[in-house]
């Protein structure tokens, strides 16, 4: 059988995930196709490192390979992958964060210069909104990031991260309010 893009594919992912319950390994490859890219990115946004956003892409699609057979699709597969992309990497930048404080306690007894601080530039932004987003809470941006970057329903975001719409619809307004206020990042959330 030819190996095809995931996004090529025209399989719907619900259809797919019939597939892979019956056992067609192929059809787990074209959800893993599919998705990866938006996987790396999510993960990216927490852990900010490549090799660990590499690594949660990983063991989000392991994660989600464990649940075949058996695994029945209710929502959207990013409603689905979110919440799991969200807590292995923040697991992750965890443990970097850990190793990190330990490498520099090392570093202090041993009398050395801390490195230099990583550039808050991610790449996929603008450096302005990077920044104003990296200050805004991370409920807030989280749900920023869903609407705009993700382009989920405000119910996928409140089904995403396990919250009512109504949460939500809340903390999209407070970060919009916060966002328009920058005049840095003004232009764009203005409204005509």
């Amino acid at each position: 059988m030819t190996s095809r893009s995931g996004s090529d594919d025209p399989r719907r992912d619900d259809e797919l995930v019939e597939l892979v319950n019956a056992g067609e390994a192929e059809a787990f490859e074209v959800l893993y196709r599919r998705y990866r890219a938006w996987v790396l990115a999510v993960a990216s946004r927490f852990c900010r490192d490549r090799e660990d956003a590499l690594e949660v892409m990983q063991e989000t699609f392991i994660y989600l390979l464990k649940r075949f057979p058996g695994f029945a699709l209710r929502s959207k597969l990013t409603t689905y992958l979110y919440p799991i992309v969200r807590n292995l990497a923040m697991d992750v930048a965890r443990r970097r964060q850990r190793r990190a404080a330990a490498d520099e306690h090392l570093r202090q007894q041993a009398g050395e210069a801390p490195p230099g601080a990583n550039p808050a530039a991610q790449g996929w932004m603008d450096e302005d909104l990077a920044r104003v987003l990296e200050a805004l809470p991370q409920a807030q941006r989280e749900v920023v990031l869903l609407r705009f970057v993700d382009e989920m329903s405000l119910s996928e975001i409140a089904e995403a991260m396990h919250v009512p719409v109504g949460t939500v619809k809340s903390r999209l307004h407070h970060a919009l309010r916060t966002l328009r206020a920058d005049p840095a990042v003004r232009q764009y959330f203005d409204q005509d």
